[in-house]
């Protein structure tokens, strides 16, 4: 399927007939002044800039922080599209977890050829500290982002993975809690899945997880590298909700291989830490010496078996874009099932052949580094200059395996409101996927990450992109009259 040839939209769909999930929407909307909308959209970043939600942006001249622009439309998504995207999610990230717990294992994916073993091996977010090592309940991936987007009417498609420190579930519950205040009359014409207890399920994953320990609950504390950091807002939004200390690695001390946390009241054991800081960082005896940010003793603890680190060492492995193009190998070959969610066509430049083809369509194609985040490090072809062309040509004629390459798709769009009234945006979804020791839990909906710039396909935060509220509705309450 050629997932560049047509734009599908979310709420007007192939035809240009509202689409049955938007029909109640488009009713309201047709009865709402442009005034009301520009007073809901004032509102709203009040509303933000009193909760204080920001996003650090590395490298930004005008300000260290700011505020994600929020686009107050909802993108709603209908039961039934959302139960077969949750099997997909369902699917993969199980799959996912068993792919780690293999290739720190027996390896027996790749005895069989269905992955390289250098592509493993050489990967950057391969940790061979943990080779050999089981994790406590085998769970390596223990909350996921998939990323995911549709071109047209007959599905979604995956366009990467997420698995060791995805972030954005902060926004998601800021967006239904202000979508809630400013639009009750919205919400009471259709029944929207909740996502609310969402903290609750996340404490509950990483309850199930912790070592055990005789007559005592799991204490849980999340781990931050500072305030600096990109995503603080979301590391203290967090530790509030799910009701655990947010502590930085100075807040910490290994004792006999037991992890400590510094009280007021004395040293509190730690069972379960979780962890929002990259692997390099987390234990200056193990991985970087020069590392302030870290815990030293902190792997040592984790290898005894008295500490839980959740997601665990060497995911990022999982992350990588050149894996990414072996996921439907890697669940045919654990679950003996064909993938339930498709991947995005996908050129893995490190072979001579799509190498050849890349560099012969490179101002059609959207070209990306394997280890890349953010929307950093990536070419979009038909909105490149020809320096910037050239320039990601030599790149990749000097290091072909550290890139891949994808069609320039036609990402499918969505209202949002603007000072001129309702225009459409690209956008994608960013759901998040909790696994624990009693199996695999979906929110509904997930973050809706939207393009706020007319014909802009970029939607990542850090590029200027913004945010939606996601509502998954009841088909019944679609249809009533």
């Amino acid at each position: 399927m050629d997932l560049r040839v047509t734009q599908f939209d979310e709420m007007g769909g192939a035809d240009g007939a509202t689409r049955f999930p938007y029909q109640k929407l488009a009713q309201w909307l047709a009865g709402v002044p442009t005034e009301l909308l520009a007073s809901r959209r004032e509102q709203a970043e009040l509303l933000f800039r009193r909760i204080g939600i920001t996003f650090a942006v590395y490298g930004a001249q005008e300000a260290t922080e700011r505020l994600i622009p929020f686009d107050i439309l909802p993108r709603i998504i209908a039961r039934s599209e959302w139960s077969a995207l949750e099997r997909g999610l369902v699917q993969r990230v199980t799959a996912l977890n068993l792919f780690l717990k293999d290739i720190y294992g027996a390896g027996e994916i790749l005895r069989a050829g269905k992955v390289p073993a250098e592509l493993v091996y050489g990967n950057p977010g391969y940790c061979p500290e943990m080779a050999g090592r089981r994790v406590p309940h085998d769970v390596f991936v223990h909350i996921a982002g998939v990323d995911i987007v549709r071109t047209d009417d007959h599905g979604f498609y995956v366009l990467e993975d997420n698995a060791r420190t995805p972030s954005g579930v902060s926004y998601m519950l800021e967006n239904r809690e202000v979508m809630m205040r400013l639009f009750p009359d919205l919400f009471a014409m259709h029944r929207v899945a909740p996502i609310e207890d969402y903290p609750d399920e996340l404490l509950a994953t990483l309850r199930s997880v912790a070592p055990p320990r005789a007559g005592h609950d799991p204490t849980i504390a999340l781990m931050t590298p500072g305030q600096y950091n990109s995503a603080y807002y979301e590391h203290s939004f967090l530790a509030d909700k799910l009701g655990v200390e947010l502590v930085e690695g100075r807040d910490l001390f290994v004792k006999d291989d037991i992890v400590y946390m510094r009280t007021t009241e004395g040293p509190r054991r730690v069972d379960v830490i979780y962890r929002r800081i990259d692997d390099d960082f987390l234990d200056p005896l193990t991985f970087r010496p020069d590392s302030a940010l870290g815990v030293a003793g902190l792997m040592g603890a984790y290898h005894a078996g008295n500490v839980t680190l959740a997601n665990a060492v060497g995911t990022g492995v999982a992350d990588d874009k050149a894996m990414y193009t072996y996921m439907p190998d890697i669940i045919r070959f654990y679950l003996g099932e064909e993938p339930l969610l498709q991947n995005v066509p996908t050129w893995r430049c490190r072979e001579p052949e799509s190498l050849r083809y890349v560099l012969d369509h490179l101002d059609e194609l959207v070209v990306k580094e394997v280890n890349g985040s953010g929307g950093y490090g990536m070419l979009v072809g038909p909105h490149a200059s020809k320096a910037q062309i050239e320039e990601f040509r030599a790149k990749l004629k000097a290091n072909p395996d550290n890139f891949i390459a994808q069609p320039t798709l036609a990402l499918s769009t969505c209202p949002i409101s603007v000072a001129q009234g309702i225009a459409p945006r690209h956008v994608d979804l960013r759901p998040f996927v909790l696994q624990g020791a009693h199996g695999v839990r979906v929110v509904p909906g997930g973050l809706t990450r939207v393009a706020m710039t007319e014909k802009s396909l970029v939607v990542n935060s850090s590029q200027g992109g913004g945010t939606k509220d996601t509502w998954v509705i009841d088909d019944a309450i679609m249809g009533a009259a």
